[in-house]
């Protein structure tokens, strides 16, 4: 992997070169906009419209609308006077244990790795943080904005979430308004509790699958080998049921499930055993 950054760890005097590698990858199916009649992709082009022209990236700038219509523009030169410490340093504000951060407020991930001179202050800090369950608050510039993060212990490394500052979380009371004086019944209660613990298991995310991408993927293969595609209906729309007799139902279900998956288990070590 490439690093999409290099800079330091700022810890009170010590600064730990580093450097910052994407964590994740989107795995999306992507799609090019086609002319129907020609099947040709559809080109994007940057176009003036009071020149009526296009235009090249050499002569794009960078402009802020603070009013509508009314811009100033901002040339390297001006990015170039923010200090250079200021960019290339992560530094740590405070530590936090991570149940106090809410997840709503991370943005994306990312994994760092120490540079080649910053090895043992890299896995000072990391032992230091397993040891005491804490995660750090940090502040990075990261393209040309400089972004609040959550620096924490990921398996035998370090990983930055870089997170939402709080104005741009919004507010719970732009939600349509709703009836929150619902009275729920002590049976219907204890149905839902006992379907989550039916439904309570370690988390192992290698088990979590997009079927939505899966099943899009057998589509174009079958497109592309001319094959039939065959679509499932949809389910019909029942009418709606009693809320206790839907969660004895899915209380049921699960349960058969728990049963057919221990059962399942016992072949299979009862097959081993035998071989």
């Amino acid at each position: 992997m490439r690093p999409l950054w290099k800079g330091s760890v700022s810890f009170g005097l010590v600064n730990i070169p580093v450097r910052l590698f994407a964590a994740t990858e989107q795995k999306s199916v992507h799609f090019r906009y086609l002319h129907e009649p020609c099947r040709t992709p559809v080109e994007y082009r940057k176009f003036c419209p009071t020149c009526n022209r296009e235009v090249s990236m050499e002569e794009i700038v960078k402009g802020y609308e603070y009013e509508k219509g009314r811009f100033v523009v901002l040339e390297e030169s001006d990015f170039a006077r923010i200090p250079a410490e200021t960019t290339r340093s992560m530094a740590i504000v405070d530590f936090v244990r991570s149940e106090e951060v809410d997840p709503i407020y991370y943005d994306r991930s990312y994994f760092l790795a120490p540079a080649e001179t910053g090895e043992k202050a890299f896995h000072l800090l990391l032992q230091a943080m397993a040891e005491a369950g804490m995660v750090a608050i940090v502040r990075i510039v990261l393209r040309s904005r400089q972004a609040l993060g959550v620096l924490r212990v990921y398996g035998d490394t370090l990983a930055l979430e870089t997170m939402f500052y709080p104005d741009e979380v919004r507010s719970t009371a732009e939600l349509p308004a709703w009836n929150r004086d619902q009275k729920v019944q002590e049976n219907e209660l204890q149905m839902a509790r006992q379907l989550i613990e039916n439904l309570t298991a370690p988390f192992s995310p290698e088990k979590y699958t997009d079927e939505y991408r899966r099943a899009l993927l057998e589509i174009i293969e079958g497109k592309i080998k001319g094959e039939e595609v065959v679509v499932a209906p949809s389910p019909e729309r029942g009418e709606v049921v009693d809320l206790v007799e839907a969660l004895k139902a899915s209380v049921e279900a699960t349960r058969r499930a728990a049963r057919k998956e221990a059962g399942r288990g016992r072949r299979q070590k009862a097959s081993a055993g035998a071989s």
